[in-house]
């Protein structure tokens, strides 16, 4: 099922934000990019929906651009705080609804949540966490948080837990563990039971907490 298509700003084209941008535009949303800096603007122009050099601290700029109308913005402004802020208040006085915002530093993140946001992001903390589970787990080949102490993992099936089943591999786990789908080649199979058979080189999708997941390590 595809997602509903929606109209983003992204404020701020650093590394940050036109990875954001490019990928929102490769899943058929709409996306405003926004940056003072001419020459990034400039070189991302062809591949957003509309690319403008603007000071996004100016709310009159914002209003030229018709930012009211995009269902999310994202400000991705890292280098001063200053123009952060000031920008996530002049949205918020625009009425949009969900922002989301890049955060610098802790003091960044202590005043975005008290002006009260839908995400504050930390890209360099969240990839620094992706890459340590990554090293520490190496059969998890994707790692991903959805609440608090809750996470989505997806595990590569090797030769140790072939012909295992669901109930063997998650045996003797305390807390609970839920097997979500198995990804076999080409096939996705959502139906698994205690009893489904795990096969080599099979993806299996679990969700739990990180005590939980790792509890299974050694089996893997």
């Amino acid at each position: 099922m595809k997602s509903q298509l929606r109209q983003f700003a992204v404020i701020g084209l650093g590394r940050f934000g036109s990875a954001a941008s490019l990928e929102l535009m490769r899943f058929g949303h709409s996306v405003i990019g926004i940056d003072i800096d001419a020459r990034i603007v400039n070189k991302l122009a062809d591949q957003l929906t509309l690319a403008a050099i603007a000071d996004a601290t100016d709310e009159n700029a914002l209003k030229d651009l018709n930012i009211s109308n995009c269902d999310v913005a994202i400000v991705a402004i890292g280098e001063s705080l200053e123009a952060s802020i000031l920008c996530v208040l002049l949205l918020k006085n625009m009425g949009i609804k969900e922002i989301w915002a890049k955060a610098s530093s802790r003091p960044h993140h202590t005043i975005l949540s008290r002006i009260g946001i839908s995400r504050i992001v930390h890209p360099e903390e969240e990839m620094g966490m992706r890459v340590a589970q990554s090293l520490n787990y190496p059969m998890v080949s994707h790692y991903m948080p959805i609440g608090p102490n809750l996470y989505v993992v997806e595990i590569k099936i090797t030769e140790k837990c072939h012909n295992t089943s669901i109930s063997d591999l998650l045996e003797d786990v305390r807390d609970p563990i839920d097997p979500l789908l198995v990804r076999r080649k080409r096939e996705i199979i959502k139906s698994i039971g205690s009893n489904f058979m795990l096969e080599l080189n099979d993806s299996l999708v679990l969700s739990g907490s990180l005590d939980a997941l790792a509890s299974i390590a050694p089996k893997l």
